[in-house]
């Protein structure tokens, strides 16, 4: 007889340690972790043409660097920030998420330690887990192989959506720091890793380099959501792969170009580090990571001091970098980074 690689009685119990972990006392949760799926309540009166914005986000290859160094939670926080990020910079509300976790073979304590994780970062940006998918693929993936991918619901008033439209010629573009590299490059950082492993242990500004490379991608929409009631954001970008020239002119309207000084950015250490010991070009650095831009921030000059002193309030560093001009929706940059 053959035999039977997936463990039924197992995976029974981590769901019902899962939906433990996930229980929430959220009214508009209206069942259980276990039903074939999961409802959730949304009161559409407080808006006059609710919006449902959809998005879904993997945390790419730095999950098997987490796995790697049994850093698992980091990497959770990772995909649900990610994911909130490019939910919100629509102007969104988010509201729930749905994961996948996909493994080789189903370890009950890591199981149990990804849901912990997915379920606190979704409180920490006021959503909520309501449940997914697990499943245990043997001979598809390996034994200690872990696959994450989530989905997110958010919802916005239509007349509030903020997809760039209100760009206008003489707006200024705004950084909100990035705290590291997110989520994104970490091809370049496993490559670089393999040819220079003495990295990992190097101190990056009283870190290690491997605390300071899986530090999680961080959160914007705690910082955000108090300037959406202002209505003074005309657009926002979330700066990932691809970097700002290929993130900002996803939102620039026709007719208009982004003016980027590559000399005001405020380079993070990690990055110096990585295109040094990387011999890495300036312009692969830039096309690769976010080099300390985490959001790109579209507003205009009478409302550039309140955004600043907004986000500096909450703890994230806010500047200018640039201006919109006419043009044909590209980011143009001038200046070169400074690395000193």
């Amino acid at each position: 007889m053959a035999q039977y690689d997936v463990n039924i009685d197992l995976a029974n119990q981590a769901k019902k340690e899962m939906s433990d972990i996930i229980a929430t006392a959220d009214p508009r949760v209206l069942n259980r972790l276990g039903a074939f799926s999961a409802l959730f309540e949304v009161d559409f009166s407080r808006y006059r043409q609710p919006i449902l914005v959809l998005k879904t986000e993997e945390p790419g290859s730095k999950q098997l660097l987490a796995m790697q160094y049994d850093r698992i939670e980091g990497v959770c926080h990772d995909m649900i920030n990610h994911l909130v990020n490019d939910c919100v910079v629509m102007g969104a509300e988010p509201l729930t998420v749905q994961d996948a976790i996909i493994c080789g073979k189903m370890d009950k304590e890591i199981i149990t330690r990804i849901v912990r994780s997915l379920t606190e970062a979704c409180r920490n940006n006021d959503c909520i887990l309501t449940g997914g998918e697990t499943s245990e693929q043997p001979k598809v993936l390996g034994e200690n192989t872990y696959i994450l991918t989530s989905s997110i619901v958010g919802i916005v008033e239509k007349s509030d959506i903020l997809d760039g439209s209100a760009i206008e010629a003489g707006d200024i573009v705004l950084s909100l720091a990035s705290n590291g590299v997110h989520t994104n490059g970490y091809t370049l950082v496993r490559t670089i890793l393999a040819e220079h492993p003495e990295l990992l242990t190097q101190d990056i500004d009283g870190e290690t380099f491997l605390d300071a490379v899986l530090k999680p991608h961080r959160a914007y929409y705690p910082i955000l959501r108090g300037l959406f009631s202002q209505h003074i954001l005309h657009g926002l970008a979330h700066i990932t792969g691809g970097g700002i020239r290929e993130n900002l002119n996803r939102i620039l309207p026709s007719g208009l170009d982004a003016q980027i000084d590559l000399s005001a950015y405020k380079i993070p250490t990690i990055f110096r580090v990585l295109r040094e010991v990387g011999q890495v070009s300036d312009a692969e650095m830039l096309r690769t990571f976010n080099m300390g831009v985490g959001i790109a921030a579209v507003t205009a000059p009478a409302h550039v001091d309140t955004v600043i002193a907004h986000c500096q309030r909450l703890g994230v560093a806010c500047m200018p970098i640039g201006v919109i001009q006419p043009g044909n929706q590209t980011v143009q940059t001038v200046g070169t980074l400074q690395w000193k």
